[in-house]
């Protein structure tokens, strides 16, 4: 028996194992190149919708023009309706246990099926090297998965710009990495293990070969970061979390160097590169992103050289709105930042949704941004409260504060004919920014009309978002965009009831934007309507408080109880001509019960199978730490 580790097993497994691992990365690049030829079809696609709008030649633009949109339209049907669905667990205390999406779920199995074949692929037989052999097995698939796990950890991510996507996005498949990792090193120190039992030789190895230790090290750090990343202990103390694991990624890199051969150290190397690769790219940003070399004085408080002037105010008990003066960089609606204030938190950098999708009206500089920040614990109290203790003391000391970003890779909005919005209390701070941009953008854009939910328990949390939604109800009349706004108070007075004025102001404002709509679409809104408002009574029948108040405009309606989203979802649906786009900001259970109504709907109404029916698009965005 060879127990040199120096070329990681026999010479007769090093040939299998190391060809075995060059074929992992054959496929994980092959599984990229797909990806970036479905990101190339679909830009064809989109070009193709918008020159067809642009010249004003068919009614739905956005609908199959060839037989081979055609068919892309009916296979990315059928992968919509297999990868949207989602099992959510309800039970209070254990909703973190709610598994991903079906589509998620998918692309698991097929990766652990790749894994499996590569752990056992001709080493299972009975003979002398039985355990000897699969240990070194195992150890090769897991020193292989080193490199993607922090490929897919990166912000800079290069396997999401190849993909189209962002590396927030990514992190699912990196916890799952991490987990498939520690199974495939148990398997690997479980076989060698036992063999030196078997042998009664395990004091003279450990003695013998020290390397073991280094490799129980990195599988003790495997199983920390497996058990300090689940929700209920990520949550705790999210700082510490994020802190702590940055320390076991750099430990766990050091450990393996030690513990594998030279020949396997490649894998190491990779990933070190992988690693510094992402934090240059982060530090270029914050430093151009940060530091103006020739700051403009005369911009009121925008002319800073390092940093940005930030004001804070706070909204009710649990809301604060940071504006962020002159930024000189651009972003898409849906992107974030992570905002670092030492003031606040000296050594701590959070991420939030860009609020605003344009120049922010009323601020004395040319490009100014907003982010809310909803106060759980830690750095969001402290912000609040600092916000909130500026209120009382009529102080407007504006801060320093240093953005990172932006990130994230949200799709076009502007290619589809129905837009759908979804959001819970501040989940608006995603889906504002989007109907903001549809209305406000000069270029051609397919988007005929948008229907806007926001719900949430008390309606001092979204008062930020309803006085902006009254601006965005004109601007769609005057764009010929037909809107719908349904706003949804569970808790407490809606806005509508405490400003009576502004709501009668708003009904006439949200006339004139439904008179711009196709009477296809108003019966179908007044349909889709009249299902909801029903639902929505059956729901709150217990209640003593009234369960709606609509106004006027039968496309403005204000509810005082949970709306019902199938039926909301499918009013749009049902009314277009073209393909909808359904977007949901929210917690877990408001997105997996979107994700199964449109993959519901989808499924029921045939799309792209020969009945007219045309496609539903779904971008959801889970806020959860």
């Amino acid at each position: 028996m060879d127990h040199s580790h120096g070329g990681m097993g026999t010479s007769s497994f090093q040939g299998v194992n190391s060809d075995l691992a060059r074929r992992f990365w054959y496929i994980v690049a092959g599984f990229m190149g797909a990806l970036a030829a479905c990101r190339a079809v679909n830009f064809y696609k989109s070009q193709r919708r918008l020159r067809r709008k642009a010249a004003s030649s068919v009614e739905f633009p956005t609908k199959p023009s060839n037989p081979f949109l055609d068919t892309w339209a009916t296979l990315t049907a059928v992968v919509r309706e297999t990868s949207y669905p989602q099992l959510y667990i309800p039970l209070r205390g254990f909703s973190w246990l709610t598994p991903p999406p079906l589509g998620r779920v998918v692309a698991l199995l097929v990766y652990w099926i790749i894994i499996i074949y590569m752990m056992t692929s001709g080493a299972i037989f009975d003979d002398a090297f039985y355990w000897e052999r699969i240990g070194f097995r195992n150890a090769w698939v897991t020193v292989t998965q080193v490199p993607l796990l922090y490929l897919l950890a990166s912000k800079c991510s290069l396997l999401g710009f190849i993909a189209g996507t962002s590396h927030e996005r990514l992190n699912w498949l990196h916890r799952w990495v991490g987990r498939t990792m520690l199974v495939t090193a148990s398997v690997h120190g479980w076989h060698f293990y036992t063999d030196w039992v078997r042998a009664d030789f395990v004091e003279h190895e450990l003695r013998m070969m020290p390397m073991v230790k280094y490799g129980f090290g990195a599988w003790g750090v495997l199983l920390w970061c497996l058990v300090s990343g689940l929700a209920p202990f990520r949550r705790m103390a999210y700082e510490v979390f994020v802190i702590q694991h940055l320390v076991s990624a750099v430990v766990f890199l050091w450990l393996i160097y030690v513990h594998v051969p030279a020949s396997a150290r490649y894998n190491v190397w990779f990933a070190i590169a992988a690693l510094c690769f992402d934090r240059v790219c982060r530090v270029a940003l914050l430093v151009w992103q940060n530091i103006k070399f020739s700051p403009d004085k005369s911009r009121c408080t925008g002319g800073q050289r390092i940093g940005h002037h930030a004001q804070l105010k706070a909204i009710g008990d649990s809301i604060t709105v940071v504006t962020i003066k002159d930024v000189h960089f651009t972003w898409r609606p849906g992107q974030h930042l992570y905002l670092w204030i030492p003031r606040i938190g000296p050594v701590e950098a959070h991420p939030y949704t860009i609020a605003s999708a344009h120049q922010l009206p009323g601020t004395c500089v040319c490009n100014s941004i907003q982010l809310v920040a909803r106060k759980h614990g830690g750095f969001s109290r402290r912000l609040h409260d600092f916000a909130t203790k500026q209120r009382e003391e009529r102080e407007k000391n504006s801060l320093t504060v240093f953005v990172s970003g932006p990130y994230g890779s949200p799709p076009r909005w502007d290619i589809y004919e129905t837009i759908v919005l979804i959001s819970a209390s501040t989940g608006a701070s995603f889906t504002l920014p989007i109907l903001e941009s549809v209305l406000k953008s000069k270029a051609t854009s397919c988007v005929r009309r948008v229907d806007f939910l926001l719900t949430t328990k008390q309606g001092e949390e979204i008062d930020f978002y309803v006085s902006r939604l009254h601006e965005l109800i004109e601007l769609a009349g005057s764009t010929g965009t037909e809107l719908c706004v349904h706003i949804a108070v569970t808790r407490g007075p809606s806005p509508s009831s405490r400003t009576p004025a502004a709501g009668a102001k708003d009904t006439a404002r949200g006339s004139s934007a439904s008179s711009s709509g196709s009477d296809l679409g108003r019966q179908a809104g007044e349909k889709a309507t009249g299902i909801l408002l029903h639902d929505v009574e059956q729901s709150g029948a217990a209640s003593p408080r009234r369960p709606s108040n609509t106004s006027a405009d039968s496309h403005v309606h204000y509810l005082s109880a949970r709306p019902d989203v199938e039926a909301f979802i499918r009013g749009p649906v049902e009314a277009t001509g073209g393909e909808t786009s359904v977007v949901v900001c929210g917690g877990p259970s408001l997105v997996a019960r979107t994700r199964n109504c449109v993959a519901a709907l989808s499924d029921e109404r045939a799309v792209h199978k020969g009945t007219g029916a045309q496609g539903i698009h779904l971008y959801a965005e889970e806020y959860s730490f």
